[in-house]
């Protein structure tokens, strides 16, 4: 299991409304969006750090 570390996010309140209606639309939490759109973006880019095999 993947642990996971808690941050403070400071974010416009419309960008924030944005992103929780994203996340209803989708079926997810709020922060389950922001995770994923954050791997989407970094999958893209070419930045997603590669997991160690097991």
């Amino acid at each position: 299991m993947s642990r996971k570390k808690a941050f403070a996010l400071r974010i416009d309140e419309e960008m924030m409304k944005a992103v929780e209606k994203w996340a209803a639309d989708e079926f997810r939490s709020t922060n389950g969006q922001l995770e994923w759109i954050i791997y989407e973006s970094l999958k893209k880019s070419g930045r997603l750090p590669r997991s160690p095999k097991t």
